[in-house]
């Protein structure tokens, strides 16, 4: 994975607006990196990291935990907070977890956050053997590149480490738990399509957080990894509308 694609983004913009942006589980920054160049474009301050034990093999995901990644988002969202002076973090599947996890933990200092097809609970049955399996059984196949349009690879594990997927479901289960105090404007896109997240986990989502200033975008045309899909657009367009209207919000008060 040396094309360069799954190396992280950074971009000083402007001291207004700094966002960061999250990847999901056994992903890479590839399947966020044009949204964060569309940010780019607005002249905003962005932050694409790289997840440790991502962009690399699934064997070494495996030697990761969840600790790990929301370290690495917590440092990033840290920079940028000192940075700038209103931070949006948005974030694709576990990247939404982790967005979730931010805004759960920073409140106020966090402006605005935008989820798409973010997961908050491993509703399969079988997860729940996940931390007995992945003591004995390293990897299984994957469920990658789960796009609508031909031809185009998000570049994910072709196998899933189990040790890595047995500590995401721990961070889950906290991220979960503590969604009501989540309570920052929030946009949530979600597939009508998604052979890697159940729906369920956007309505879940919607229910329990506190947010009053929330708005459901349904995507029809593309699949789990929908910003590099079809409805690609809508996303970024959508994102850039909603941080503009909160920070125009923000400045009218």
């Amino acid at each position: 994975m040396s094309d360069g694609q799954h190396d992280p983004l950074s971009h000083d913009g402007s001291a207004e607006i700094g966002v960061l942006v999250c990847h999901g589980f056994t992903g890479s920054p590839r399947s966020m990196r044009p949204w964060a160049q569309h940010l780019v474009e607005q002249g905003w301050t962005v932050r694409l990291p790289l997840l440790p034990g991502h962009g690399t093999t699934w064997q070494e995901a495996n030697t990761t935990t969840w600790q790990d990644w929301y370290g690495c988002v917590d440092a990033a969202f840290a920079e940028l907070r000192e940075r700038c002076e209103r931070v949006f973090v948005v974030g694709l599947s576990m990247g939404g977890a982790l967005t979730l996890r931010l805004a759960e933990q920073h409140g106020s200092a966090i402006s605005g956050i935008v989820l798409v097809n973010p997961i908050v609970a491993m509703l399969q049955a079988q997860t729940r053997l996940l931390p007995v399996v992945s003591r004995f059984v390293a990897s299984m196949p994957a469920i990658g590149n789960d796009i609508a349009m031909p031809g185009v690879q998000e570049g994910a594990y072709e196998r899933t480490p189990l040790r890595a997927a047995a500590s995401l479901r721990s961070f889950l289960r906290l991220v979960r738990a503590d969604l009501p105090k989540v309570d920052q404007p929030l946009r949530l896109f979600h597939s009508t399509q998604d052979h890697v997240v159940e729906p369920e986990n956007s309505a879940i989502i919607l229910r329990e957080v506190n947010s009053t200033d929330v708005a459901e975008i349904v995507l029809a045309d593309s699949y789990h990894v929908a910003t590099l899909d079809y409805d690609a657009e809508r996303i970024f367009t959508g994102s850039v509308e909603f941080i503009r209207q909160v920070g125009e919000q923000a400045e009218a008060r």
